[in-house]
Order: C-alpha cells, then structure tokens, then sequence
C-alpha cells in the first residue's frame, strides 16, 4: 500500500477557516473544583487554551500527510458546563490547502490537556476512569474565500 501527500502546488492560495469542537466528560465533583479554580495543577483553561494552540501550530508534524502551511490566526474558546469543558477551535490560513486537520488538533490536544490537569479527581478507587470521556470532536464549520 503506497500513501503520498496530496499535490497542490496548482492551487492557488485563498483565505480558508476551519472551526472544530469536542467535548470531554468530567465528574460534577471535578467540574466544581474547576469553577472554583482548586484544581491542584493550575489553570486548567489556560493550559488547555495554550495546548490548543500550540497543537495547531504543530499539526503537519503530527499529522503524517498534511501540508506545513501558514497559521494566520487561532481562536480558542473553552466553556466549562455542567457535566465537563467544550472546546471549539477556529483556525485561519491563507494558503492552498484547508485548516480542519488544525482545527481538529487543536480541540484533540486541549481535551487532553484537561483530562491531563484534572485526572487525579477523575479516578476510581481502583484508579480507573469509569466517567471521564472525550466525546464528539468534529469540524462545525469549513469556509474558504475564494
């Protein structure tokens, strides 16, 4: 089986918008503590806001086919709600090729980073996390000026 990057060198370069979310499930208990910012490890929000973008930045040496293209703008909004944090990432790019596998990064990395932040009040007693889940990472919305 051969795999290849695709071509587009016969594109031309056009401004281009993705915006992605997703989802983790937290504990009520974890989620209060993040309100009341006592998580143990810091701002949850910040880290995963960073993470995000960070990630988006990276993409293309984490994706194995994907263009390194140019970011021209990130957007990371987290909302913490009753049962765990949403992420939604919008990323911008003027280039020959889409930003949703950035997008898509971004949100991936900032969940993450949540769970990573907040996995000590998510285990069980047998140190399992029965609850916590990452859900529903898609791409809401895929623009491109031409």
């Amino acid at each position: 089986m051969k795999v290849r990057m695709a071509e587009i060198s016969e594109k031309r370069d056009v401004v281009r918008i993705a915006r992605a979310e997703g989802f983790i499930k937290l504990r009520k208990e974890t989620v209060e503590k993040l309100k009341r910012g006592e998580i143990e490890k810091g701002d949850v929000i910040a880290a995963a806001q960073i993470a995000a973008i960070q990630a988006v930045k990276r993409t293309w040496e984490i994706i194995p086919l994907c263009h390194p293209i140019p970011i021209t703008g990130v957007d990371v909004k987290i909302t913490v709600e009753n049962n765990g944090v949403r992420v939604m990432v919008t990323v911008t790019t003027v280039a020959k090729t889409g930003v949703e596998m950035e997008a898509l990064t971004g949100v991936s990395a900032a969940l993450l980073t949540v769970w990573d932040m907040v996995k000590a009040y998510e285990k069980d007693d047998k140190g399992q996390y029965p609850y916590t889940s990452i859900e529903k990472i898609k791409v809401l919305e895929k623009i491109k000026h031409d």
